[in-house]
């Protein structure tokens, strides 16, 4: 059931409008059922708009969207992943390369910025529709607020799971609202048999995983160098730390992601350190700085290299995070745990 802390799709009854549209007189003369001898059933009735209450802001849509925008990796690879390259006519903000299975058809899509464009900037390329990772992608001084966009005939729309007020902030995500959320952007497109195939290979990739991480406990440190950047309670990083078993060292902070002090880092030791690698600051430059500072480095967890890695993109809640968890956990297999069989022999 769709909860009043996510997104909710508000469908019209167009079926029932179509049931009484049906349901008036059966007298129909014969003299009408011949007229012309016309055997072309009637229209339907048009088509009910769709509604949705995305992070607080109301969307109504009343066709699929034609002229699509995408900003940040995120939003764009899960249109790339609903095979809806054709619709997209220029992304922003990419987080680093798409997944190799959509490279092909990504290259296809013109770059508007390397950043957020700017309100402008995005006007000039006509969407119909702009699909942003993050609220903030739509402000005064980034792409525009959503108010003024929809002034100028453009719909905006908010990854749910990125929504900020406490009503619509996913607490915590999960892949079950994950999942919701594919099928709620395939909706907006009419594609909803694609989300179905998705969301099962999704599912299915989450299956092969049998929380292998049970039993230990797991920093997910996202960037930062004075003061660790790290995945919280209620965000993604804690979505795929639940699936693999771990125990979040830092489950007390009711937040997605949280700036805290090293000696916490330190005085909590987890057993495993998951690495965001991002090409602003690389898994290489956080083993850098972990091991050359006497107090991280004396922590077990770095003296004996326990170190997971992803890159940034499938950090944010979105169609890498399954596939995540499944190389996280080939990437466990291969370190030494303390207590496992390979680590006493």
């Amino acid at each position: 059931m769709i909860t009043n802390r996510r997104s909710r799709l508000l469908f019209s009854l167009a079926a029932a409008a179509v049931v009484l549209a049906g349901c008036g007189s059966d007298n129909t003369s014969s003299d009408d059922e011949a007229a012309a001898g016309d055997t072309t059933a009637a229209p339907d009735a048009a088509a009910a708009p769709l509604m949705i209450d995305n992070c607080g802001f109301d969307v109504t849509i009343d066709a699929p969207p034609e002229r699509v925008v995408t900003i940040k990796s995120t939003s764009t690879e899960l249109m790339l992943a609903l095979g809806l390259s054709d619709r997209l006519i220029g992304t922003a903000f990419g987080d680093g390369p798409v997944p190799e299975q959509y490279a092909d058809d990504a290259a296809a899509v013109p770059v508007l910025s390397e950043q957020v464009p700017g309100h402008e900037a995005l006007l000039a390329a006509e969407p119909d529709f702009v699909y942003g990772g993050w609220e903030s992608n739509f402000t005064v001084d980034t792409a525009g607020e959503r108010e003024a966009l929809a002034d100028f005939g453009v719909t905006t729309y908010v990854s749910p799971s990125a929504c900020k007020d406490a009503p619509y902030q996913p607490d915590p995500m999960t892949f079950e609202l994950l999942f919701e959320h594919i099928h709620e952007l395939a909706a907006i497109f009419d594609v909803t048999d694609r989300a179905e195939e998705l969301v099962a290979e999704q599912q299915t990739l989450l299956d092969s995983v049998d929380a292998p991480g049970t039993g230990y406990t797991a920093l997910w440190y996202s960037s930062g160098e004075d003061a660790p950047y790290v995945g919280g309670d209620i965000g993604a990083p804690a979505m795929m730390m639940r699936e693999l078993g771990f125990e979040n060292i830092f489950a007390d902070i009711d937040d997605t992601w949280s700036n805290v002090g090293w000696e916490q880092v330190i005085d909590r030791d987890p057993d495993v350190i998951i690495l965001v690698d991002a090409a602003w600051n690389t898994a290489e430059n956080k083993i850098n700085l972990l091991e050359s500072n006497p107090a991280t480095a004396v922590m077990p967890a770095v003296e004996e290299q326990r170190y997971l890695t992803l890159p940034f993109p499938a950090a944010e809640a979105g169609v890498r995070n399954a596939q995540a968890v499944v190389d996280l956990a080939e990437q466990l297999d291969q370190i030494d745990l303390p207590g496992s069989d390979s680590d006493s022999g």
